[in-house]
């Protein structure tokens, strides 16, 4: 799809018939092309990216539908991200990465990043505390060369995108969330896979998006986050986790409640503590 998009009478038809009939009537704020694809296994559609996003770009602002065009990228794209002002890009992305930024930056679009704490501390437990990966009160670390002081993994992983691109030439370019989840639910290797850790770190992140915060490389700037996801995926293949992001059950029953409505200053540790609060489809953007 991606190689056919480059064309720009292609794209333009593209656009016709998938984003202008339903423009304004559906609130549109971005539209992705592809998803994590530096990081995928078919190498051929990165050539493709760069040339399919300026082709869709150039005919939404022919139909007067200019809007963000973009592509959210997993963590995965840095060579390094501890501590955060040592973020950098894989190597083999410096031949792509710059025109992708440069494209971002001509379009005044943010870096969208898909961040999942969770799978740092499952793989190393014994090195990471949950409190500082949930959101809870810890700590934390300070980065030794920015002296900044991190007391959220999550955080610190933006952080690290935002000095990855100042690398290239590209700091003034804006971090998003696109992806950031919990999962409820996981096979016996899967630590930290519980309901309870679900609950606090979606309940966390509410909370801070509610009060508006940014990192500490850019505490004025709110962060915005996307939480993954609004139901759980029972056909999904893979891990058990795989199919235990969401809030919802696949029937609509509640999976588990962050109590959106009801959000107070206290950080909660218990899930038996979170007020019986419904949630709507809403959720899925905090924002």
């Amino acid at each position: 799809m991606l190689a056919t998009l480059m064309d720009p009478n292609q794209a333009l038809q593209w656009v016709y018939t998938r984003i202008r009939p339903y423009f304004p009537a559906t609130r549109i704020t971005g539209i992705a092309v592809g998803n994590e694809v530096f990081t995928g296994d078919d190498t051929t559609l990165i050539t493709y990216l760069v040339p399919a996003m300026v082709s869709i770009h150039a005919a939404l602002v022919r139909l007067g539908l200019d809007q963000f065009i973009n592509r959210p990228n997993n963590l995965a794209v840095l060579q390094e991200s501890f501590p955060p002002s040592a973020g950098c890009f894989r190597a083999e992305l410096n031949g792509i990465m710059p025109q992708f930024l440069q494209f971002l930056a001509t379009t005044k679009a943010p870096f969208w990043i898909n961040a999942y704490p969770y799978f740092a501390y499952k793989d190393n437990p014994d090195k990471i505390p949950i409190d500082y990966v949930l959101f809870n009160p810890n700590s934390g670390t300070v980065d030794p060369n920015t002296k900044l002081h991190y007391d959220n993994m999550l955080y610190a992983q933006v952080d690290a995108v935002t000095y990855a691109m100042a690398k290239m030439g590209y700091g003034g370019l804006e971090v998003r969330v696109s992806e950031t989840g919990w999962p409820s639910r996981g096979d016996p290797n899967e630590i930290g896979a519980t309901l309870e850790n679900a609950a606090i770190y979606n309940r966390n992140i509410l909370r801070r998006q509610l009060a508006n915060e940014g990192t500490p490389l850019r505490p004025k700037t709110r962060l915005e986050i996307y939480v993954f996801a609004l139901f759980n995926e029972d056909m999904k293949p893979g891990p058990t986790s795989e199919r235990n992001y969401g809030l919802f059950q696949p029937d609509g029953t509640m999976a588990y409640n962050v109590g959106l409505s009801a959000l107070s200053t206290t950080t909660t540790t218990s899930s038996t503590s979170l007020p019986s609060i419904s949630l709507t489809s809403d959720a899925t953007q905090v924002n």
